[in-house]
C-alpha cells in the first residue's frame, strides 16, 4: 500500500508539472499571436485602413467585463472568453474613445490541451501500476524470506539448533543474483551463525557433562561398595547418605545428557491412566492423596511417565507442604490430564516464567535438592507428547498440570 500511494503521488505530481508546463506554452503562443494582430489592427485603425483578415471588432459588447476595464484604465490585455458562443482569446486595447479587441480561435487549443491532460493521466496510471505490481513483487520475495527467516528463528527457540535459513531458502526456488547481496540476506546469516555458535556450545556442555558423570559413575560404584565394609555407626550412615545424593546426581546428569541428545524414544503401549498413577505414587512411600476423577486409557511408555510423576510428587514433598494431592482429570478438549499439588508457597516468580532451571531451586542454601527433578520432567514430556505446565493455585501452593495426548482406543495393559 505504501508503495502504490507513493506512486500514485509521484505521478500526480509528474503530471502537474507537465500539464502546467505544456498548457502555458501552448497558452502562451496563442496569445501571442491574438496580441502580434490587436497591434496590427491598431496601426490599421489609426491610418484608418480597412481591417480586412483580422478578427477585429470595436466596443465588442461580449468582450469580456474584466478586460473591457482594463482598456478603458488605458491599459492593454488579453484573455480567454467566448465570442458568438464559440471559446475565444481576446486581446483588447484603448483606440482613442473605442475599445479596440481582437479575437482568435481557442476551441482547437483547449481540446489539444484536454486530449493532452488525458495522455498524462493513463499514462500516469498505467506508470503507477506498472511500478506498483514491480513494487508489489519485491516486497512479496522480501516478505516470503523474511517469514521463511522468522518461521527458522521459531524452530531454533524451540529447541531445533539444526534449523538455517540457508538451507530453508535452498529448498525454495532458486533465486540468481540476490544471495548475498541484500540486507535479507545479512539477517539470514547472522541468525544461521548464532546458531551455529549456539548449538556448538550446547553441544559442547552436553558432551562434557555427559563425560563428567560417566567418569564419576565407575569410581562412585566402587565408593559405594567400599562404604559398606566400615564399620555400622553414624559415621558410615553420612558417609552412604551422601554417596547415594551423589550417586543419584550422577544417574540425573546421564540423564539430562541423553535427553539432550534428542534420540530418545518412547517405547508405547497402552495403559490405564488412574491405575499407572496409583503405582508411581505408591512407589514413591511418600503420604500423597490420589483422586481418579475420570477414568481414562492413554498410550504412553510407562517407565518415562513414572519418571515424570515421581519426579513431581517427590518435589512437591521437599519444597512444598502437605496435603500433596494428585488428581487424574479430563481437560475440556477430553483429553486426560494429571495434576499434582502441594500447599506450600507455590512456585517462584523465577520458575513461572523461565521454566525449571537445573541446579537452581528455591530451597533457602540450596539445602534440599540440586534442581534437576523438574528439569528431568520437562525433558521426558517432551518425549512422550505430554504438556507440561506449572502454575500456583488460587488458594496456595504449587501445581502442576500434565496435559496427556488424546486416549488410545486399544484396550489398556496392566502396569
Amino acid at each position: 500500500m505504501t508503495v502504490t500511494a507513493v506512486c500514485c503521488a509521484v505521478a500526480a505530481v509528474l503530471g502537474v508539472l507537465v500539464h502546467n508546463a505544456v498548457a502555458h506554452q501552448t497558452v502562451g503562443q496563442v496569445r501571442k499571436e491574438t496580441r502580434a494582430d490587436l497591434d496590427t489592427a491598431l496601426d490599421l485603425f489609426e491610418y484608418g485602413t480597412s481591417r480586412e483578415g483580422i478578427n477585429s471588432v470595436l466596443d465588442s459588447p461580449e468582450l469580456p467585463a474584466p478586460l473591457r476595464q482594463l482598456a478603458r484604465d488605458g491599459k492593454r490585455g488579453s484573455m480567454v472568453g467566448t465570442y458568438r458562443g464559440q471559446p475565444v482569446m481576446w486581446a483588447a486595447a484603448p483606440a482613442g474613445d473605442q475599445i479596440m479587441a481582437v479575437w482568435s480561435p481557442y476551441g482547437n487549443t483547449r481540446r489539444s490541451l484536454e486530449t493532452f491532460d488525458t495522455a498524462i493521466l493513463g499514462s500516469a496510471i498505467l506508470a503507477a501500476t506498472a511500478v506498483a505490481l514491480a513494487g508489489l513483487f519485491l516486497a512479496q520475495r522480501i516478505s516470503r524470506r523474511l517469514t521463511s527467516t522468522a518461521a527458522v528463528a521459531r524452530r531454533i527457540t524451540a529447541g531445533d539448533l539444526d534449523a538455517r535459513v540457508g538451507d530453508a531458502q535452498a529448498r525454495g526456488p532458486r533465486r540468481r543474483g540476490t544471495a548475498g547481496r541484500d540486507e535479507v540476506a545479512a539477517v539470514a546469516a547472522a541468525l544461521d551463525s548464532v546458531a551455529g555458535s549456539l548449538q556448538s556450545r550446547l553441544q559442547a556442555e552436553q558432551r562434557f557433562t555427559a563425560d563428567v558423570a560417566h567418569e564419576l559413575r565407575t569410581p562412585l560404584t566402587g565408593i559405594l561398595a567400599s562404604a559398606e565394609l566400615l564399620p555400622e555407626g553414624r559415621p558410615k550412615e553420612m558417609i552412604n547418605d551422601r554417596l547415594r545424593a551423589l550417586h543419584r546426581l550422577t544417574e540425573d546428569l546421564l540423564e539430562i545428557s541423553r535427553l539432550d541428545s534428542g534420540t530418545e524414544r518412547a517405547d508405547l503401549d497402552s495403559y490405564d491412566l488412574g491405575t499407572l498413577v496409583e503405582r508411581s505414587v505408591r512407589a514413591t512411600g511418600l503420604d500423597t492423596e490420589v483422586r481418579i476423577e475420570a477414568a481414562a486409557v492413554v498410550e504412553t511408555d510407562r517407565r518415562r511417565l513414572d519418571r515424570i510423576l515421581t519426579n513431581l510428587v517427590v518435589n512437591a514433598h521437599r519444597h512444598g507442604r502437605p496435603p500433596v494431592v494428585v488428581t487424574v482429570g479430563t481437560a475440556p478438549d477430553g483429553a486426560p490430564t494429571v495434576e499434582v499439588r502441594d500447599h506450600g508457597p507455590g512456585y517462584s516468580d523465577d520458575l513461572l516464567h523461565h521454566g525449571p532451571q537445573r541446579f537452581r531451586t528455591d530451597a533457602p542454601g540450596r539445602g534440599k535438592g540440586h534442581g534437576l527433578g523438574l528439569t528431568i520432567a520437562v525433558g521426558q514430556a517432551t518425549v512422550l507428547g505430554i504438556t507440561l505446565r506449572f502454575d500456583n493455585a488460587p488458594d496456595g501452593g504449587a501445581r502442576t498440570l500434565l496435559h496427556l495426548p488424546h486416549p488410545s482406543p486399544v484396550h489398556p495393559r496392566t502396569p
